[in-house]
């Protein structure tokens, strides 16, 4: 019986409930192993079996009042309410001084309707048992909408009493649902989780929020901690197939999301991010499986669908195009909904060649898009500035040679959707180069310069403030960071970040030995790709056509300002004219890499790695010229990047400018 006991104390109902049954083979009687038989089966929230047994019980020893409550509780949790109430209320009247027994009762008249009777039995709960009351009140203020009188009170609580695990668990959830006091969201659960080791739920919402910061290892960690508690933990083995996936290891992050949807197969949300791992691995019928297993589980599931048309190379039935219409015609959609629905759309009647009413849709997903996210088009042009007033000639020539001397990295710039990862594909297919993925180690560096200085002058005025052997130390720490997301040994690495095109002088002085590539793509098919790209998070600037442009000047400024100061670091990529001369180009990447000739590169095509961008089944297939000057099929819609881009288009090269005719 303590063996069962510690299982249920520790979240391990699984546990609990085989060493009940085996003890019941030989003492098939045993009223307390029939009652710890129920509550594990009420863990695994299997209410029907948990009420046979209890029911069984009770026919043994008709005066447990414990009994009566788990019956109640049985019975609540199946929605049988009316049933449930006399189970509790004869549970008191056995044994008046069951606290959960008065807020179980109150809850189930609640649901009734029978307001009134309900707050006397809450009261009752509150007086018995005031820890737990106020957690309960809490609950009551947040469900009522009331959530600062809930944050009061939870923090009153933990005044009261620092190990009230339910008021820290609950308080925890709070700051992390709001994105606010993520560290102290992160402190609590520690806490919860060292006075509760076997507190699933705490495990996997830890686990939650160190994904968040990036800080997989750690996420991982809790994930496992979780299982240790509960091995069926659907949550947590999903969340571990989310830290693998994060990490890079696809085939774990597979293996996990099959043993969640074995657990939980009706779980939308698990089967939409088994169908991204599995893009990833480029297994796209899989993948397309899972996406609509996630529709069919839940019709409205907006992501879903345009993670399909997100695969680029996939097209839709007729009846997937009918039920997104439907779907964008209801008056009860949510935004997010709503935005992936048009965007999705978009894709099918481009897909049609219908671009006139592709438009429409990417417009307005654009627009609604927009209005959700934060970007201020002035402080580009702030950056820009900032710029070309700290990395000066004079601070290269002061700093040549004082950084980490590594040539591992090779940094691929640009903007999104406009060849990189092509480019990525190719060196990734060379045996001397490790292809990784977008990491977020040099903008994660790059902010953290400065950041505690007492007179606040943070990246990149910071910069010129440090010394030799301190970009020598950032070298270093980016070096090392991102090993964590290396698998093999080979000397070379990219790093397919497209926003670090205005980090390029801070990886000059830290790492001036890596190499940069910068992938270019005509500007209308660069911002159009931008435009018709609804990206997970960050690329704030695609959603507005003038926005798109304008950070498209900048973006443009910036590396004509690099050229100017640092002759030779950077290599232009023209996807037009690698996609034209394909050898041509892979020989002058290799070669500004300091890499030999290999005709794997030529192959890019056969390299099975996982890729996470919106290009991963593109880059799968040989090259092909159809999105050349794909821009032209909505140059009508392309009046405003006209005007505000010619000049740029016209100092392009002539096999850029013309692509597409």
């Amino acid at each position: 019986m303590q063996a069962a006991l510690e299982a249920l104390r520790d979240s391990r109902p699984l546990r609990a409930e085989f060493i009940c049954r085996e003890y019941l083979e030989r003492n098939p009687g045993s009223v307390e192993h029939l009652r710890l038989l129920g509550g594990a089966l009420l863990k695994q929230a299997r209410y029907p079996d948990a009420e046979q047994v209890i029911r069984h019980a009770l026919a043994i020893h008709p005066g447990f009042p414990h009994l009566h409550e788990d019956l109640g509780s049985a019975l609540a949790l199946q929605g049988r309410h009316s049933e449930a109430v006399p189970c509790f209320e004869q549970a008191i009247r056995l044994e008046p001084q069951l606290p959960q027994a008065h807020k179980k009762l109150g809850e189930a008249l609640a649901a009734l309707g029978r307001g009134r009777e309900a707050d006397e039995s809450f009261e009752e709960f509150f007086d018995r048992d005031p820890a737990r009351g106020k957690v309960a009140l809490a609950l009551d203020h947040l469900q009522a909408g009331r959530k600062e009188e809930a944050l009061d009170t939870l923090r009153t609580a933990l005044r009261e009493n620092a190990d009230n695990v339910d008021a820290l668990r609950l308080l925890a959830q709070l700051y992390w649902k709001d994105k606010k006091q993520l560290s102290d969201a992160e402190a609590l659960l520690r806490r919860t989780t060292k006075l509760a080791p076997g507190h699933t739920m705490a495990w996997t919402m830890l686990g939650g929020i160190l994904l968040e910061s990036n800080r997989h290892a750690e996420a991982l960690a809790c994930y496992e901690a979780a299982l240790r508690a509960d091995p069926a933990s659907a949550v947590a083995w999903s969340g571990i197939g989310i830290a693998h996936s994060h990490a890079g290891d696809v085939e774990k992050a597979v293996e996990a999301f099959e043993r969640a949807i074995t657990l939980r197969p009706g779980n939308a949300n698990v089967q939409l991010s088994y169908g991204h791992a599995l893009k990833t691995r480029g297994d796209q019928p899989a993948a397309l499986r899972a996406y609509r297993a996630a529709i069919a589980a839940k019709p409205d599931f907006g992501e879903v669908y345009w993670s399909m048309a997100n695969l680029k190379v996939f097209r839709f039935e007729d009846d997937e195009v009918q039920a997104m219409e439907q779907q964008v015609a209801r008056d009860d959609l949510s935004q997010s909904a709503e935005t992936h629905f048009r965007f999705a759309l978009a894709k099918a009647y481009e897909d049609r060649g219908d671009y006139d009413r592709a438009w429409h849709f990417y417009e307005t997903g654009n627009q609604r898009q927009r209005g959700t996210v934060f970007h201020d088009p002035v402080a580009m042009e702030v950056r820009h500035e900032q710029i070309e007033a700290v990395f000066t000639p004079a601070l290269f020539e002061k700093f040549s040679g004082q950084g980490h001397d590594s040539p591992a990295p090779i940094f691929i710039v640009g903007l999104p959707r406009s060849g990189s990862t092509l480019v990525e594909q190719i060196l990734a297919s060379h045996s001397q180069v490790e292809g990784t993925a977008e990491l977020p180690t040099l903008v994660r560096l790059a902010f953290s310069i400065g950041r505690y200085r007492p007179d606040k002058k943070g990246y990149p005025e910071s910069v010129a403030e440090l010394r030799g052997r301190d970009l020598k130390a950032y070298g270093r720490q980016y070096i090392e960071e991102s090993a964590a997301f290396r698998s093999t040994d080979r000397p070379f690495f990219t790093d397919k970040t497209p926003n670090n095109f205005s980090h390029v002088g801070l990886i000059q002085l830290i790492l001036p030995n890596a190499k940069v590539i910068n992938a270019r793509r005509h500007p209308f098919d660069s911002c159009l790709g931008g435009f018709k790209q609804l990206f997970a998070k960050g690329q704030h600037f695609t959603y507005d056509m003038a926005e798109l442009a304008a950070y498209y000047r900048q973006y443009h400024a910036t590396m004509q300002y690099w050229h100017r100061v640092l002759p030779g670091k950077v290599l232009d990529v023209h996807y037009e004219e690698t996609v034209s001369d394909l050898e041509t180009q892979v020989r002058r990447i290799l070669a500004h890499c300091g890499l030999p000739f290999e005709e794997a590169c030529l192959r890019f095509h056969e390299n099975r790695r996982a890729v996470k961008t919106a290009s991963s089944e593109q880059v799968r297939q040989p090259i092909y010229k159809d999105a050349l000057g794909y821009w032209r099929r909505y140059e009508k819609h392309l009046a405003l990047w006209q005007e505000m881009l010619g000049d740029i288009v016209e100092e392009l090269p002539e096999a850029v400018r013309n692509a597409g005719r």
